[in-house]
């Protein structure tokens, strides 16, 4: 009984946990801040990541922090070596 969009926003939250130290509320951070799947995350480059994420947090008074420098690196690098196990 649950709307289709609804579904997508929970597979894609959960896709984006699989990402090694990405736990709920930075996975919805990625997620509303326009990051909402593996494939994009490793498309960014890691300063721009946290630059947008940080202006994100500013702009829309998220309740949560941007990640800090290496753990953008990081997020990007494993996102990068993940298998696609989702299609959208």
């Amino acid at each position: 009984g649950l709307p289709l969009d609804v579904i997508l926003e929970f597979v894609k939250l959960s896709d984006l946990a699989r990402i090694p130290g990405i736990k709920s509320i930075r996975a919805r951070l990625y997620h509303d801040a326009g990051v909402d799947t593996v494939e994009k995350m490793a498309g960014w480059d890691p300063v721009e990541l946290r630059t947008m994420l940080l202006e994100f947090v500013e702009r829309t008074g998220f309740d949560g922090i941007a990640p800090l420098p290496g753990e953008a690196a990081f997020s990007v690098a494993r996102a990068k070596g993940l298998p696609k196990v989702v299609e959208y």
